[in-house]
């Protein structure tokens, strides 16, 4: 089967599944109304989702990152500072979910144990999206930490806007705002500490953090988003 056919089952299967997802989650029941809305054969689809509901989930995930970086073209993204596009970045990718019933069901079944480090990957996942999409092409311990600290601040503000009535979801933009603040005024902190007597005397060891590589990926390897620049 080429890739082509299997992306397209997956997508029959995955658009089948999002009318259940609210009512059952992403569960065994979903998947099988799935495949039996979908008229995939059951052979087929598990093999396409050996975990079942679970894989499906994935795809809902990875599908809204895509969709996410469609939007963060350069034309949208022009004249806006560095924290204006993530900002920018976090709430279209949002924005973009079309049910948040789906999003709210995908995050307790990715808080279950066997599934968190799914989660944790699809998280760091979206981050890595975010910031290459703006154009970062940091190849140092820079790499991690931007996506470490960003992942915190996605996976904080999907909680929030999950729980979030306010019109047009004005309450979770400003708690947003306020964590994209809190990141800019630790990078000012870290930077004060850099120049710092301490911090110099650090320089050491800190450089030696410094001298990690971001990982290197082929440009066809499923889910990697090619870094801009590199």
């Amino acid at each position: 089967m080429s890739d082509t056919a299997h992306n397209d089952l997956k997508s029959r299967l995955l658009e089948a599944a999002e009318m259940h997802v609210p009512f059952d989650g992403w569960s065994d029941a979903t998947f099988q109304a799935a495949i039996d809305d979908s008229g995939v054969d059951p052979v087929v689809a598990k093999a396409l989702c050996p975990r079942g509901a679970v894989d499906l989930a994935v795809t809902y995930h990875k599908r809204g990152d895509s969709q996410m970086v469609e939007a963060l073209t350069d034309d949208a993204l022009a004249e806006m500072k560095i924290r204006e596009k993530i900002t920018f970045a976090v709430r279209t990718r949002l924005e973009l979910c079309p049910d948040r019933e789906i999003v709210r069901r995908g995050s307790t079944l990715f808080a279950l144990p066997q599934h968190a480090a799914t989660g944790a990957q699809l998280i760091w996942g979206t981050a890595d999206a975010i910031w290459t999409a703006i154009g970062d092409t940091s190849q140092d311990f820079n790499w991690y930490s931007k996506r470490a600290t960003l992942s915190a601040v996605y996976s904080a503000t999907v909680l929030y806007w999950l729980g979030d009535d306010s019109d047009g979801h004005a309450a979770t933009w400003a708690f947003l705002d306020r964590r994209i603040e809190n990141v800019m005024q630790f990078e000012k902190t870290k930077a004060q500490f850099n120049n710092s007597p301490m911090g110099k005397m650090m320089s050491g060891p800190l450089g030696a953090l410094s001298k990690l590589r971001a990982p290197t990926f082929p440009h066809n390897m499923p889910g990697h988003w090619g870094q801009k620049g590199s």
